[in-house]
């Protein structure tokens, strides 16, 4: 079934990958290059276009099988550029979040869900305004990629719109999976505003010099 019109498939492949974060609205950039997901990647492209990104549970990466986090991230394909020796660069950008029902007897070799948007509909709707978190979050921003040796352009972050802002820095920032799956779970964008804030000081937490405003 596409995933178009507001309406969402009642299940779908999903791609098990530890620590990979994909939220509403956000890019996450994946390199296919196993049989099975390259089987899954055609499979996707014939129907709806869309793969679920959900998180294996902790200690369970290298079960045949992992046991999955219940929530996820929907994804609609957006981008397939074939690379050398059969592997592809694809793009998924998050649509909506899910909880899965059940995992479905399937013979192909990839795994699907039936899966469950109830809890998540707001994900379709536009955010709720971020009042007074810019002013937090970009000075403890700056102290934390500084202490990492991460050089940025502050321009360019300083004028991003702060939903799209928030969102690709819970993606990309290299927090724990499990941090990572908090964002997943996290009600809203405030919700995850908020929960990037605090990650960003408890990462600066014992630094002798943490710049921060208190």
């Amino acid at each position: 079934m596409p995933a178009v019109g507001g309406r969402l498939p009642e299940h779908f492949p999903v791609f098990p990958l530890r620590g990979a974060l994909l939220l509403p609205g956000g890019n996450l950039p994946l390199r296919i290059f196993e049989p099975r997901y390259l089987v899954m990647l055609r499979d996707a492209m014939r129907t709806a276009e869309v793969i679920g990104m959900v998180q294996p549970r902790p200690h369970e990466e290298h079960s045949a099988v992992p046991a999955l986090y219940r929530t996820g991230c929907l994804g609609r394909i957006t981008r397939v550029e074939e690379r050398e020796e059969g592997r592809y660069a694809v793009t998924l950008t998050g649509m909506c979040r899910f909880d899965i029902v059940e995992e479905m007897p399937v013979a192909t070799p990839y795994r699907q869900v039936r899966a469950d948007f109830g809890r998540w509909r707001h994900d379709l709707e536009p955010a709720d305004p971020l009042d007074g978190v810019r002013e937090r979050l970009m000075p403890r921003l700056r102290t934390y990629l500084e202490t990492l040796g991460i050089e940025a352009r502050w321009s360019g972050l300083e004028e991003a719109p702060l939903p799209g802002l928030v969102t690709t820095l819970a993606m990309v920032l290299p927090f724990a999976p499990d941090e990572k799956q908090a964002f997943v779970e996290a009600h809203g964008l405030a919700d995850q505003a908020e929960l990037l804030i605090t990650l960003l000081e408890m990462a600066l937490a014992g630094q002798p010099e943490d710049g921060l405003p208190h």
